[in-house]
């Protein structure tokens, strides 16, 4: 699928904008109104003639006293009474406004019901949306559908895990209705895979791009989004929150932590009181251990709503740097109270119930993740440490796989799988995980090292040495170093030091026996090498000379010292 952006008409699109943010505010689509509202916004220095707005102002039609009586029911959250008094109606405006409030009062219904353990209840037992999709089942073999129903009928058919027709469904009301983002969003998070969206066909519209960019960066195909994301930055967007905080999550994905940081630093300064996406600032803030950045992040979105999701995860974080895990599970559990579809509460759950050494719990959650997105990778790696901690390395081998499938790019990912593959005795698939690790750029560091140890452990010493010896420069390039980093730092100093003494490359042993005198705690290790290799020195230094019969250094050689030493020796 090509990815390049034709040359939009601004004018359309905002004329668009306008028309979709009027017929979603009619059937109470609140946050699809906030992201065209947002965007049309972006697109304030363009300015429509009154004409084009008076096309799609008028509202009214026969049931538009049973609709604006039943809106404001909806806007209430009264939702049964909504749904009461439109349910003779056949406008499709009102319709929709019927069907979607009774899907609203079964999902507070639910949301009200819900146990202690936190864990939402099985949808596929829910009669009353087995019954809304079989109401909203006959109106699509009737074709009594636009595309904000069949938006709703797709949601429902999700809901009950209908997966592949809710997908169909979706893309139908992508092309009957492209200024509805809701369905683009559903749409770009239920295609399973990069090849099912290249086989896709949609209509040809100017919101196809936004979607594409979504859809790729969905499946981590971080370049491509970023290219699409640029074009439409350049093509008049530039003010737009959205792309600038989807750029800001292209940058977290590709690991350029201080370039996401910086957007997101943009972001907020621009849109001081948007709360969208702050939970994955806060996920970089914790990452980078800027525990200041990040109180400071908690507080500001405990002033603008603490009642959020965003809100919550920030807090959460907050107190798991802090390494207070029992109150950051606490607040995790509160954003999902607020939704229990929100994937980061339930993976950031589960790596505290981690830290907590709770692992039956930390399962859970990851698999609740999964649930709900099985394309999240961070779900699939806990879910790997856990089985990990537990020992039992074949589950570990298939959680780890399917991390390293969603994130063919990250090493950490590999050096996981390396390591099961080597306690599994699988000794050629661990070498070929940590060298591809190793070409990947080896983010956490260690691929080399591990390289490195096994290859000791197959006796390979030249390979051993040279994935040493560039660990070495590595870390000398960094100029800094972990605790741990220390530790393998100096091993991999004595093995080097060692092998080039043992090959007789003394100048090679040096260098890194006296790099070993640099290290508090390897000084003595390095003063004994370097006594080895003087040793050693001067024993090939005396094989070298020739010796008379008694063993003695011959005259000739004797004379050849003296001249030496008078070239050498101060005027």
């Amino acid at each position: 699928m090509d990815i390049t952006v034709d040359k939009l008409d601004l004018h359309v699109v905002k004329l668009d904008l306008a028309k979709g943010i009027k017929e979603c505010s009619e059937r109470g689509l609140i946050h699809s109104v906030k992201w065209l509202s947002e965007l049309n916004f972006s697109l304030s220095y363009i300015k429509l003639p009154s004409e084009d707005y008076n096309q799609i102002s008028n509202v009214y039609d026969d049931e538009y006293d049973v609709y604006a009586m039943a809106k404001s029911y909806l806007d209430l959250k009264e939702y049964d009474r909504c749904a009461h008094y439109t349910k003779n109606c056949v406008n499709l405006r009102t319709r929709f406004l019927h069907f979607y409030s009774r899907y609203l009062s079964i999902e507070k219904k639910k949301l009200d019901n819900m146990t202690d353990s936190h864990c939402p209840p099985d949808p596929m037992n829910n009669a009353a949306l087995k019954n809304l999709c079989a109401d909203l089942k006959a109106d699509y073999y009737d074709k009594k559908m636009d595309g904000y129903c069949l938006y709703l009928y797709g949601v429902v058919l999700k809901r009950l895990e209908v997966t592949n027709t809710a997908i169909d469904v979706f893309n139908e009301a992508v092309n009957a209705t492209p200024i509805l983002w809701s369905a683009w969003q559903e749409l770009a998070q239920m295609i399973p895979n990069k090849n099912k969206l290249m086989s896709m066909t949609f209509a040809n519209h100017w919101m196809k791009p936004f979607f594409l960019a979504f859809a790729y960066l969905e499946h981590l195909c971080n370049d491509e989004s970023l290219e699409i994301y640029c074009n439409l930055h350049d093509q008049g967007f530039h003010k737009s929150s959205f792309l600038m905080a989807q750029t800001a999550i292209v940058h977290h994905n590709r690991r350029e932590l201080e370039k996401s940081i910086e957007a997101f630093k943009e972001l907020i300064k621009d849109d001081p009181y948007r709360l969208d996406n702050l939970d994955t600032y806060s996920n970089l803030l914790y990452v980078r251990e800027l525990k200041s950045d990040l109180a400071y992040l908690a507080h500001t979105a405990v002033a603008i709503d603490k009642y959020r999701v965003e809100t919550c995860c920030i807090i959460g974080n907050y107190y798991s740097i802090r390494s207070d895990h029992p109150k950051a599970v606490l607040y995790f559990q509160r954003a999902l109270k607020l939704n229990p579809q929100y994937l980061s509460a339930w993976t950031l759950m589960g790596h505290e119930y981690m830290e907590m050494k709770n692992t039956n719990a930390a399962i859970q959650c990851y698999r609740h993740a999964i649930e709900i997105n099985k394309r999240d990778y961070r779900a699939w790696y806990g879910l790997g440490q856990t089985y990990e901690i537990l020992k039992m390395p074949y589950y570990c081998m298939y959680y780890y796989k399917q991390a390293q499938h969603l994130r063919p790019v990250d090493s950490r990912m590999l050096v996981a799988l390396g390591e099961t593959y080597e306690k599994l005795d699988k000794i050629e698939y661990a070498l070929k995980c940590y060298y591809k690790a190793c070409n990947l750029g080896d983010i956490e560091g260690m691929a080399l090292v591990k390289l490195a140890k096994l290859y000791v452990k197959l006796n390979h010493q030249v390979n051993a040495a040279a994935a040493y010896a560039e660990f070495v420069g590595k870390i000398e390039l960094k100029n800094s170093m972990t605790y741990e980093d220390q530790g393998e730092f100096c091993m991999a100093l004595q093995f080097l030091a060692h092998y080039h003494m043992n090959k007789g490359e003394y100048d090679e042993a040096q260098m890194y026996a006296n790099k070993l005198l640099e290290i508090d705690q390897t000084k003595e290790n390095g003063r004994a090498l370097l006594k080895t290799i003087a040793a050693k020195r001067g024993e090939q230094e005396s094989e070298l000379m020739p010796m008379d019969e008694t063993g003695n250094i011959s005259n000739m050689n004797m004379t050849n010292i003296s001249n030496v030493e008078m070239v050498f020796s101060p005027q």
